[in-house]
């Protein structure tokens, strides 16, 4: 009895202890105005009107030997302000009698949604306030609110529009453009929601023109379709510096920098079978999954795709995907691809001049080359599929990336297989010879004629999608002259010397650093 009355004593002791240790560390001071925040303003970048931000993260700070209590933490435009908050894990606009232990800190977290319509100026502000009256103390809050031309699938009883192709309802949802749709202009963006379609359902041809200087932006999961019988016209032009943007770009709706060169944020450009006469010029289409996909139905001696002047960077798995067409390029400019920069399957007619055929993907491991050209595709249930390689012509290019073999080639022998690479720089670093095929005959000087192999184009910086050379680069003086004659300006703008350089650019002396 007597060990049982000595260990309830012991137990009362310990509870008076432990309750009185509490009461010590959470006796609070009043907030007396010497909170310390790891900025004095949150800027949250710019967003379109309606889609939500990232979240962005405010630090508060007690450096005091005591214990704080922050009676308000509150936004000065109260319920209607446009940011929402969320202070030691509860979410909201209002929070009282916050606890900030001595020698601790506490992260809020920031983020809005803003209506563009609701606002009277493109920037919009607020701020959080801690306390109030003479101890008031405050940090900003600043977002850049765009306007834009928003295309959203069509919604019936609530449910989102799918779409119709080739007589067969899918399980895309999107729609067809209408007519007034037609012209992308360049007065203020277009944020895309789900899959435009140009054409219509019984193929009449309608063309989609997107004017110089016009911003596209896709949502994720979206994309453009381009149906048989209808076309793509992208009218982009040189900047010119001074000048209004002429280039046209076209990305995903997120503007925060962490996403600036992210890939896979929609999904891709897709020219259809027997869609025809499409040309892009002076164009970026960056951060897609596959940036464009051109099906087949090609005339020999017509392009279905004349693309100049473009670069299409950050793409999750493709940046040209064609199979059965007619495509002609010259200053082109691919980097950072997750597996193939240019993949033509199923045979076709390629002619590329002064093309950069770069890829530098560091997201993920690439078992994939730059360049890949097959003549047939062999499907997942249905039968191969071969088709004849009429031409894949590269001149003055370059092919070039991280990996050692950056050129592969995959053939069947019953249909043609036509190809030459003409003073183009390659990487192809074969060191355990494995490629022993006779289309990998260097020598063979009708499939590969003044060519250069594994010397260093030495990029500005290809971890930025910077892919001008410097003076020092193995492309410089190479080009043919016909060739050149083809493209006499380079991605610039600048006149190509004589002889000229390979890829894209006219090589620059970099600035030290």
């Amino acid at each position: 009895m007597k060990k049982i009355q000595q260990f309830s004593i012991f137990l009362l002791f310990l509870g008076i202890l432990v309750l009185s240790s509490c009461r010590k560390d959470f006796s609070t001071q009043p907030s007396m105005g010497n909170l310390e925040f790891s900025k004095d303003t949150v800027y949250l970048d710019t967003i379109f009107s309606g889609i939500g931000s990232s979240t962005y993260t405010l630090k508060v700070y007690n450096r005091s030997n005591d214990a704080i209590n922050i009676p308000h933490i509150v936004l000065a435009n109260g319920e209607d302000s446009g940011y929402r908050l969320n202070v030691d894990g509860m979410t909201g606009k209002h929070f009282e009698d916050i606890t900030l232990l001595a020698k601790d800190s506490l992260y809020v977290f920031v983020e809005t949604t803003i209506n563009y319509e609701e606002v009277t100026t493109p920037i919009y502000e607020d701020r959080i306030l801690f306390d109030s009256g003479e101890y008031e103390q405050h940090v900003n809050l600043v977002t850049l609110v765009k306007d834009a031309h928003f295309l959203y699938p069509n919604k019936v009883d609530g449910i989102i529009e799918t779409l119709e192709l080739d007589g067969e309802q899918t399980e895309i949802q999107g729609r067809y453009l209408t007519d007034d749709e037609l012209v992308f202009t360049n007065d203020k963006p277009y944020v895309i929601y789900g899959e435009m379609v140009v054409g219509t359902p019984d193929n009449a041809p309608k063309t989609l023109t997107i004017e110089a200087g016009a911003q596209i932006h896709f949502h994720a999961n979206s994309g453009l379709i381009v149906n048989a019988n209808s076309s793509l016209h992208i009218l982009g032009t040189k900047n010119i510096e001074g000048e209004e943007e002429t280039e046209v770009m076209i990305q995903g709706d997120r503007l925060e920098p962490f996403f600036e060169n992210k890939s896979s944020q929609w999904n891709y450009i897709l020219l259809r079978s027997g869609s025809k006469n499409h040309s892009i010029n002076y164009a970026t289409i960056k951060n897609g999954t596959a940036g464009i996909v051109v099906q087949g139905m090609y005339d020999l001696g017509i392009p279905i795709l004349e693309i100049n002047n473009t670069k299409i960077l950050n793409q999750g798995i493709y940046g040209i995907y064609a199979g059965f067409t007619n495509i002609k390029g010259t200053n082109l400019v691919t980097n950072n691809i997750g597996r193939s920069a240019f993949v033509g399957v199923v045979g076709g007619v390629y002619n590329f001049t002064h093309c950069t055929f770069a890829n530098y993907w560091s997201e993920s491991h690439r078992s994939f080359p730059t360049l890949l050209l097959t003549n047939y595709i062999e499907p997942l249930e249905d039968p191969i599929v071969v088709a004849d390689l009429y031409e894949a012509n590269f001149t003055n290019c370059i092919i070039y990336g991280r990996e050692n073999i950056e050129l592969t080639f995959d053939k069947k022998d019953e249909v043609a297989f036509n190809f030459k690479f003409t003073n183009c720089l390659i990487r192809f670093n074969d060191i355990h010879d494995n490629y022993t095929s006779p289309l990998y005959d260097f020598d063979d000087s009708s499939l590969y004629e003044n060519c250069v192999f594994n010397e260093a184009p030495v990029f500005l910086d290809p971890s930025l999608n910077q892919l001008i050379i410097g003076e020092d680069s193995a492309a410089n003086g190479l080009a043919s002259p016909s060739g050149t004659a083809l493209s006499p300006l380079d991605i610039m703008g600048v006149t190509r010397s004589n002889p000229a350089d390979l890829g894209a650019y006219e090589h620059v002396v970099f600035e030290e650093e």
